[in-house]
């Protein structure tokens, strides 16, 4: 009965320790004192190498092909996936944890608003009304220049609303090759852009070899990813959208939690009410479509 629930509880918590280990790998901090500072082309490729050396074995083993068949759409979930996670890792560089992890869940406004033009489903107008309070957190966020002494600027905010768009674009991608091609195969497709694309950058910017912990960090970051990806699936698997997905935003809280205990990172006023505007019209969106949908 409760078994999504704890799926869900498990992806989400494993989910904020990735995003924890990416902050901790970006800032000098008192957990790890001397710690290097990576930079974000760094860090996605360790979490890109890693689970493309997950999914060539999950590959091998199964017999899956490469390649796949909907080759157009694997590649736009490529790219758009790599593009997302790129700049969601930026955020989480630069403004306070609780925010950045806050502001991808824009990431499901964005898949609906694309999946109209992309996929030809329909949004009721009330929809709309939840899309513009959601998007009003982030614009009240970035009215106060500065969050419990911590300052953002709106030019952070706007690189996460555009990681949040191009992860609803790789979602449209995936549900375009749902019919086509091994899950697997649609996974691989972000490694296997990211790959060569962060290499290149690592080669031509600058290599941080890691030291000690770090290893443990990186990797921890890779592996954790497809950890949480599973119970995630998993979690969809087991019960109901509607009874699990409202759970994924506990992330916020653990997010607001590290940020601070960890980082020091206390928000103010403005970014507390942001942060609770954009995930109740994300909420509201998620129950009225799956409501929706069942009624007859």
């Amino acid at each position: 009965m409760y078994k999504g629930i704890l799926y869900l509880l498990a992806a989400t918590f494993t989910f904020s320790l990735v995003n924890l280990g990416v902050k901790l790998l970006s800032h000098s901090n008192d957990l790890f004192p001397g710690m290097q500072e990576y930079p974000v082309h760094e860090l996605v490729f360790f979490r890109s190498i890693i689970s493309l050396s997950i999914c060539l074995t999950v590959v091998r083993m199964r017999k899956i092909p490469i390649l796949g068949n909907n080759r157009r759409w694997l590649l736009i979930r490529g790219i758009s996936g790599a593009t997302g996670l790129f700049l969601f890792f930026t955020t989480i560089q630069n403004i306070p944890l609780a925010i950045a992890t806050t502001v991808q869940y824009l990431s499901p406004v964005f898949t609906i608003i694309l999946a109209v033009f992309l996929l030809k489903e329909t949004v009721k107008p009330v929809q709309w009304f939840f899309f513009v309070i959601s998007l009003s957190g982030v614009f009240i966020i970035g009215y106060n220049p500065t969050s419990g002494g911590t300052e953002i600027g709106f030019g952070w905010l706007i690189i996460g609303i555009i990681s949040a768009l191009f992860s609803g674009l790789a979602y449209n991608a995936i549900m375009k090759c749902r019919d086509t091609d091994h899950p697997v195969t649609v996974v691989m497709y972000f490694p296997l852009v990211s790959t060569p694309v962060t290499l290149l950058m690592c080669l031509s910017m600058g290599f941080i070899v890691p030291q000690g912990i770090e290893w443990i960090l990186l990797l921890s970051v890779g592996i954790l990813t497809q950890i949480a990806q599973v119970c995630m699936t998993r979690a969809f698997n087991a019960d109901t959208a509607s009874t699990v997905a409202p759970l994924k935003y506990l992330g916020s809280i653990y997010a607001s939690l590290m940020g601070l205990f960890i980082f020091g990172e206390t928000l103010g006023f403005y970014s507390i009410l942001g942060i609770c505007l954009i995930i109740i019209g994300v909420l509201l969106n998620t129950w009225f479509k799956k409501r929706r949908v069942h009624i007859p």
